[in-house]
């Protein structure tokens, strides 16, 4: 006889949060404790509860798992790109679960030089990632970073490419990017508050010396800044950047003396954006001044960098979205959105040229790849559909030719893109707004409203979930689900008032977005609220915890990874990472009319006696971005207060953070298991 092991139920101990007058009782506030065995003992029931209920379907999470990882070519390679006379190459060798790092002399027949075997360096590590290489100008050297923990706390050390000898040179705490001075010996790089791991100092380290008597070169003291340290394109400039929300700032050195003082480009300004990239004797700088809500491109002389000696090179336009630029000897290559569809645009400097290179697709993405070399004609830029695999192509600026360097492979023989069907479909949200929906599906399925279809979004940060291919979706396409993303407010995906009208005192648009967007692809027959399924991740777990608040009964299943679920009270403790930097984003709750705003959507705040859909809930217990005891306390309240008799669960990565696992394939297993209890809901169990 089966064994029924009952859901586990935290212990209540009352603590109140009081400000503004407002009393809130938080009955689990005391999971916060990580070195508390009373917490750990909880999140391993929580464990165990989860694999009794799906112990049932690990036969076929173990066949998921192998059919996904079936599909993924293992002994693959990136595609070559050169830099500073060498060609750099990741590659994969089959059974590994990490790439080896190596490069070639000039030619790709040359001796291949091995420079990062992660396979090696990730043993005895139950979590692994090797942050940024980082090859010194004559290039013997490499900077290079390691995280064991997953708190995405770096640490920096020197390998001497000639002998292979690592140095003694160990700088801890750090966000893992440096860049060389153009002397090969002198490294800037950023490092970490050790309590809330903001990003808030850049140093200088001279090779072979003890990192301990490293030069402060900055310290951002606002809070609600990060910093970071780079080299431009050119090789010309080192360059501090600051940033937050609403504001950026830059300073810069001549990469020839690294032992200089920084000059400040344009001081910060609230509500100013900008970003640079030089060129010969001048700047160019994307930025939202003079009200450019959608940025434009701007040029100034290097020796006057003040924003009163800007001109407009690409003027502000309404309708387009300026992203980003890519600046090569002989053109300019500039990454528009338009209309949600990115948009690559090609300009001679010498002015006989400016055109744009054609797309004939009604949903896909492009992006602008690795082009580190500012002496090329060749642009690499990337391009992929819901429905189509990524490729890697070079546009020869020169010649007007296209070479498809690389083609995904979708291993095992049975992937037909032309069975499979791409489109994107608007819905009309309460206020009027069309809300943009990506989809893809089975070719041949009937829209009746019998298909399970799961709906995914993002919506925060301005950051845009663009429409793009995936191997492992195929699991979930192969047996008759549809996938949708429903580019919400919060996103830039039809530029930056789309963001505007997604975050602070609007943010409610984004969870409105996508319930209506539920709505319409129940009304339309693409699904039905017994098949409709709702994924999302961090700041997308947030979404999920309102929706579900808002209107349960739409969805029969939820996916929420690693959610942000206890937003006021994560935005009142300045010691959590993030948090300062965020107000921008969310509103500061030490003020009232934020406080109150956010407490109206805070999906932990709002949990009551109610239904819940089923419900799966993800987090890693060395998460630095948000927090294990978020989606633990959440669940732990969802199961004190829910009326429903439908399946909760939590599973905590004892190991891991934010990212998940960091083998290649091991993350493969969480999917599994994701995939595993939507499938089981739809009696889908092959």
């Amino acid at each position: 006889m089966k064994t029924i092991i009952q859901p586990p139920v935290a212990t209540k101990k009352d603590k109140k949060l009081s400000i503004h007058n407002d009393v809130r009782i938080d009955n689990y506030y005391w999971l916060k404790d990580r070195d508390n065995k009373e917490v750990i003992d909880y999140l391993n029931l929580e464990n165990k509860y989860t694999k009794h209920i799906m112990q049932h379907t690990e036969a076929f999470q173990k066949n998921l798992f192998e059919e996904m990882k079936s599909r993924i070519k293992e002994d693959d390679s990136s595609v070559p790109y050169k830099l500073n006379g060498y060609w750099y190459i990741s590659r994969y060798e089959k059974g590994m679960d990490y790439p080896v790092y190596l490069r070639k002399k000039e030619h790709l027949d040359a001796d291949e030089e091995v420079l990062f075997d992660c396979n090696e360096m990730a043993k005895n590590h139950a979590y692994f990632n090797l942050g940024g290489i980082s090859i010194s100008p004559d290039n013997t050297l490499a900077s290079f970073s390691v995280d064991t923990v997953s708190r995405r706390q770096y640490t920096i050390q020197i390998k001497n490419l000639i002998t292979g000898e690592v140095y003694s040179d160990k700088i801890k705490n750090t966000t893992g990017s440096a860049t060389w001075a153009n002397d090969n010996k002198t490294l800037f790089y950023s490092m970490k508050d050790e309590i809330t791991l903001r990003s808030h100092k850049v140093f200088k380290h001279k090779l072979h010396t003890n990192s301990e008597t490293d030069s402060e070169v900055f310290h951002e003291t606002d809070e609600t800044f990060n910093t970071f340290v780079y080299k431009s394109k050119s090789k010309k400039y080192i360059i501090i950047g600051s940033s937050s929300t609403l504001s950026s700032e830059y300073r810069i050195l001549n990469a020839d003396s690294p032992d200089g003082t920084f000059k400040i480009f344009q001081k910060r300004t609230r509500d100013l954006e900008y970003n640079i990239a030089h060129y010969k004797d001048s700047f160019y700088i994307i930025s939202n001044c003079d009200n450019a809500t959608n940025f434009k491109l701007l040029k100034t002389n290097q020796n006057s960098t003040e924003k009163e000696h800007w001109k407009d090179v690409i003027p502000h336009r309404n309708n387009v979205l300026l992203e980003d630029i890519e600046i090569f000897k002989d053109y300019l290559v500039v990454n528009e959105r338009e209309n949600g569809l990115n948009k690559l645009r090609i300009i001679s400097w010498e002015g006989t040229e400016d055109y744009y290179l054609p797309f004939n697709s009604e949903t896909y993405t492009a992006y602008i790849g690795n082009n580190p070399d500012f002496n090329s004609d060749v642009l690499r830029y990337g391009f992929n559909s819901l429905a189509t695999p990524s490729s890697v192509i070079d546009y020869n600026l020169k010649t007007k030719k296209s070479e498809i360097k690389k083609e995904q492979e979708v291993l095992g023989g049975k992937f037909n893109k032309a069975n499979y069907v791409s489109e994107r479909i608007w819905a009309t949200a309460r206020d009027g707004v069309k809300v943009p929906i990506s989809l893809v599906y089975k070719k041949g399925i009937k829209l009746d409203g019998s298909n399970p279809l799961l709906q995914y979004a993002y919506g925060s940060y301005g950051s845009t979930i663009d429409p793009s291919f995936s191997t492992i979706r195929l699991s979930l396409l192969d047996r008759g689900f549809i996938y949708a993303i429903a580019h919400i407010r919060g996103s830039e995906y039809l530029g930056r008032d789309w963001y505007e009208s997604g975050k602070l005192l609007t943010k409610r648009n984004t969870f409105y977005d996508f319930i209506d967007a539920s709505k319409y692809l129940i009304n339309q027959k693409y699904t039905s609220n017994k098949h409709l399924y709702a994924y999302g991740g961090s700041a997308g777990g947030l979404l999920m915890g309102a929706i579900i608040n808002m209107n349960s009964e739409l969805y029969n299943g939820i996916l929420a990874a690693v959610p942000f679920v206890d937003v006021v009270t994560t935005m009142l403790d300045d010691t959590i990472p993030l948090t300062t930097g965020e107000y921008d984003e969310w509103g500061n709750p030490n003020e009232k009319e934020y406080y109150d705003y956010m407490k109206s959507y805070s999906p932990y705040d709002n949990v009551e006696a109610k239904h819940y859909p089923n419900m799966l809930v993800t987090t890693g217990l060395h998460d630095s971005q948000v927090q294990y005891w978020e989606p633990a306390k959440w669940v732990a309240k969802l199961r004190e207060l829910k009326t429903d008799t439908n399946t909760l669960l939590l599973h905590t990565d004892m190991d891991s953070g934010h990212g998940g696992a960091s083998g290649r394939f091991e993350s493969l297993k969480e999917v599994a298991l994701e995939y595993a209890f939507l499938l089981d809901l739809e009696g889908i169990r092959a």
